[in-house]
């Protein structure tokens, strides 16, 4: 392929730092913008930048947006719809993909008007009356806090008891410590199952026919425990249309066409041997996720997304055996505190034993003279990968890469692709979901 003219755009925090390199490693022509000060120097030394992304359009052949947000409140959707009015070929989403995450009563209601099954939820914008919900309806919930606090990933909480008391309780202390910044929430029915989400990429018109199959793991530590974090591990597989996604994504086709969405979309579900429950939806790349997927094509990223942004009916070759990918963090993450981070992380230097680079992935690093460095303010400088013909050769792999690296007070979970081997490969086996695709 000649090289073409990519132009990727952080309107908010700086996440897509990864897939620039990699295209740009490819001989493409990239800029990168990032518009958050605290995260302008993220990929300096790694990637060409502009501080003026609305000057390169014309000169960009495509144009990839990282997130949904514009600042605080304000979605991407919108420029990524008007760019492509203009004959701009975009990656990104549509004012209406974008409100799939930002608003999740919306995005139940769009699964239940295409006939896709969804777990009882009920929005409240009142604590109380939320706490009567649980009383008077006994049972374990999810609470999912809504609005502006909707990304403190801690704020969301998985029930334990039947009764729902520990709901109660946890509103109870919400509506104190929380009650002048968190104006609504759902209260989701807990399902017992394997949770799953399925991933697919998008062209305008329908899915590329590889599937990905991933597993996220949230929680700070081993063994999910710990508080809630954006991610700190996910392993995957790639399949076809089987079961997972005929009875989701397959039923959404035909409004993603007419939305016109281009990109990678993502729903996170809870399956057990009586159905498929989604729980939420991700219109957008999933980080760490691009980058594991990243490492699992078999095809040149950056042919894949300017025929996929073009809808040149992009082919996607991929590892057909297993992926991990693992967050490696340093303090404090994955909570905000300046002075630790002045003292334990910022700059902190990234040491390599071995002279391989394979399976290092970009997330808030710098490369300065030559030394690869910690940047911005959110303690996520490396994601790393492996891959194999089974889950535990892909764990493998990657950890062996992770002891080739050392990094001041660094930590990470080791135990991504666990749950697999502990038996959700088999559940999902069983109960007849992935068939021969796997």
């Amino acid at each position: 392929m000649d090289s073409k003219r990519f132009l990727f755009v952080s309107a908010d925090a700086a996440l897509i730092t990864d897939l620039a390199w990699q295209v740009h490693r490819e001989g493409h022509d990239v800029k990168y913008y990032i518009e958050a000060e605290s995260d302008k120097e993220i990929g300096d030394g790694f990637v060409p930048k502009t501080d003026d992304w609305e000057a390169e359009v014309e000169w960009a052949d495509v144009i990839v947006f990282d997130d949904i947000w514009v600042g605080s409140d304000i979605g991407t959707g919108a420029l990524a719809q008007e760019l492509r009015e203009r004959g701009k070929a975009v990656v990104g989403g549509t004012p209406s993909t974008d409100r799939l995450e930002e608003d999740r009563e919306y995005a139940m209601e769009v699964l239940e008007d295409h006939g896709v099954n969804t777990v009882e939820h009920h929005v409240f914008e009142d604590f109380d009356a939320g706490i009567q919900h649980v009383r008077e309806n006994p049972a374990p919930y999810v609470i999912k806090p809504l609005g502006e606090v909707q990304n403190v990933k801690r704020l969301l909480y998985v029930g334990d008891e039947d009764d729902g008391s520990d709901v109660v309780d946890v509103l109870r202390a919400y509506k104190k410590a929380w009650g002048h910044r968190m104006k609504g929430f759902q209260l989701q029915r807990k399902v017992e199952g394997v949770e799953i989400a399925i991933c697919g990429f998008f062209d305008g018109e329908e899915f590329v026919d590889q599937v990905n199959f991933n597993f996220e793991h949230k929680k700070l530590f081993p063994g999910n425990i710990g508080p809630s974090t954006g991610e700190m591990g996910t392993s995957m597989f790639w399949g076809g249309r089987n079961m997972l996604f005929e009875e989701t994504f397959g039923k959404l086709e035909g409004w993603l066409a007419e939305e016109g969405y281009v990109g990678s979309i993502d729903i996170n579900c809870i399956v057990n041997e009586t159905g498929i429950y989604p729980l939420e939806f991700t219109p957008r790349f999933g980080y760490p996720t691009i980058a594991l997927q990243e490492e699992s094509f078999e095809s040149p990223t950056g042919q894949f997304f300017y025929d996929l942004a073009h809808g040149n009916g992009p082919e996607l070759d991929v590892h057909n055996g297993y992926q991990i990918g693992v967050r490696v963090v340093l303090p404090p993450f994955p909570f905000d505190d300046g002075k630790t981070y002045d003292e334990s992380s910022r700059n902190a230097a990234v040491v390599f034993r071995t002279e391989s680079r394979e399976g290092i992935h970009l997330e808030d690093a710098k490369n300065v003279d030559g030394q690869w460095r910690a940047a911005g303010e959110n303690g996520m400088p490396l994601v790393v990968t492996g891959k194999g013909e089974t889950m535990q050769a892909a764990r493998e792999q990657a950890y062996g890469r992770i002891d080739d690296i050392v990094m001041p007070n660094m930590y990470y979970r080791d135990d991504i692709g666990e749950r697999w081997l502990d038996g959700d490969g088999d559940r999902l086996l069983a109960w007849g979901y992935l068939g021969p695709q796997t």
